[in-house]
């Protein structure tokens, strides 16, 4: 009678991804991209005073609260972390990011660079990824081709992006978003890659895995010899 190949389970730490980038580098698209793609990997929704943009959707998208109900959150110790960006309040609620880390979910932020340093300090086996356009000309022109924001506020975004990237050196993986296919493609390799870490593993978990069922050799085994060749009692 067969029996049934003992497949291996290894019960892991669930991952946090941050992702970070310029405004304009095509950070939400990548993001909406990887969670359409990738398997098991989920959104962390955060909380944010600003409009919402055309197509989002609250709960979705982020959440949209106003400045009074983001300073109850911030007074009631709700956000692990929590900035001011262009004007508008985003912070990110840390009994969510507590609770994939234990339950083995993954999670992807979009996250400024503020938030990202934040998360890292608290979760130092988070991977923190900066995307970069292919050059500050090339994210110029996207910002403008956009044709949603003013030149002033263009000029803003050009300015914080290149602060931004000075903080480049502290991130795990930096991806440049020349093709969104290719950087895609970069994204999906650095998820596998970090989902394969042992040291996420459970250990005890991983080990009994490994080790698999253990058979009753209480009739099968066959009786020890001593030395001199003779069958010990």
């Amino acid at each position: 009678m067969s029996r049934q190949a003992h497949r291996f389970c290894f019960p892991r730490q669930g991952v946090l991804f941050l992702l970070s980038a310029p405004s304009g580098t095509g950070k939400t698209t990548l993001a909406q991209r990887l969670l359409e793609r990738v398997s098991g990997l989920s959104v962390s929704v955060s909380y944010t005073t600003r409009p919402p943009r055309p197509g989002e959707v609250d709960g979705r998208a982020y959440h949209f609260v106003s400045e009074a109900e983001f300073a109850r959150l911030r007074r009631a110790q709700a956000f692990v972390e929590w900035a001011e960006v262009h004007g508008a309040l985003y912070g990110t609620a840390h009994a969510v990011l507590d609770a994939a880390v234990s339950r083995g979910r993954d999670l992807l932020l979009e996250i400024d660079v503020q938030g990202a340093r934040h998360i890292k300090n608290r979760y130092p086996q988070a991977v923190a990824i900066f995307l970069l356009p292919p050059s500050w000309q090339e994210l110029e022109r996207r910002l403008r081709s956009r044709a949603t924001d003013s030149a002033q506020t263009i000029a803003r975004r050009l300015t914080r992006g290149r602060q931004e990237a000075r903080q480049l050196a502290w991130y795990d993986y930096c991806v440049v978003n020349e093709r969104l296919d290719e950087a895609e493609a970069d994204l999906v390799a650095i998820i596998r890659t970090e989902r394969a870490r042992i040291a996420r593993f459970t250990q005890s978990a991983t080990l009994q895995s490994l080790l698999g069922p253990q058979p009753d050799r209480s009739s099968t085994a066959p009786p020890l010899a001593s030395p001199d060749g003779h069958e010990q009692p």
